[in-house]
């Protein structure tokens, strides 16, 4: 549903909230991978951190952390697309991401999260 919030919100001069939910179905898809391992994991490194990790235990995902790593660097965050303080005064989260290519966002995204779907759906 994140995801389908993120393409509600697309082409509606709002980057930030495409990229803030894109960040919201991420983080949620790659910790529901980490769980089907039956194990706890506390990432300090965010959706990076949850990439790399899942990649390296799961060898079939080689290629997530660079998915990810790519959206990341398109600005999919949890703070920088919320939060003023993140942004050089007076810039808004709303100014702050104005080359976002959101349809190329939300295809990455949506790769992403087919390749974690079906992770989960053969655990």
């Amino acid at each position: 549903s994140d995801l389908q919030a993120a393409h509600n919100d697309s082409q509606r001069c709002c980057p930030n909230w495409v990229l803030f939910k894109v960040h919201q179905a991420l983080q949620k898809a790659l910790v529901a991978a980490v769980l089907c391992r039956g194990e706890a994991f506390e990432s300090p490194g965010g959706l990076m951190g949850l990439a790399r990790w899942l990649e390296t235990e799961e060898p079939e995902l080689r290629g997530l952390a660079l998915d990810v790593q790519w959206l990341c660097g398109c600005g999919v965050d949890g703070k920088a697309t919320q939060y003023p303080n993140y942004h050089p005064f007076p810039m808004t989260p709303s100014e702050a991401f104005p080359n976002v290519d959101e349809e190329e966002v939300l295809k990455k995204a949506q790769k992403v999260l087919a390749t974690l779907k079906d992770h989960v759906g053969r655990k």
